[in-house]
């Protein structure tokens, strides 16, 4: 792990992100491995709340996706793990009003929650699974990853 990434698993611990993450994991009976870069991986997330393939609590990554697959698009990782630092510059549980708040402005400007959201195009809208506005691409079902 670099320093960075060090700094980040610390800083969301303290921030209480991780261990909310953990707690949302072992509550909803995910399998917990580890990940890549101070990541935790919780497969197998089945609760209807957020609808999305993947979404990230500190550095806790959820996915709907059963192990192994959970955790094997290294694309969509990256993305999550940007949401991962979010949370820790956000310093922590902050995060939900903030990204709420981009959500909500992002269906104002363009009718869905991400590809307006800052923290969508942050992490990265293409790798989210969401579509740059004005732009048309086809959607496919996997795709869709995020809340």
């Amino acid at each position: 792990m670099t320093p960075a990434q060090r700094l980040r698993q610390v800083a969301n611990v303290l921030n209480l992100s991780t261990p909310l993450g953990l707690a949302v994991a072992v509550a909803s009976r995910c399998a917990l491995s580890r990940g890549p870069r101070g990541l935790i991986i919780a497969a197998g997330y089945h609760w209807k709340f957020p609808f999305a393939g993947a979404f990230t609590v500190g550095n806790v990554i959820l996915y709907r996706a059963p192990h192994p697959v959970a955790g094997s698009n290294a694309v969509l990782l990256g993305h999550e793990e940007r949401h991962s630092t979010q949370y820790a510059y956000c310093l922590g549980l902050p995060f939900f009003v903030l990204y709420g708040a981009a959500a909500c402005w992002s269906m104002v400007r363009t009718g869905n929650p991400g590809s307006g959201n800052f923290f969508e195009r942050q992490a990265g809208l293409e790798a989210g699974g969401y579509i740059e506005p004005g732009k048309h691409q086809q959607h496919h079902p996997d795709q869709r990853i995020e809340a």
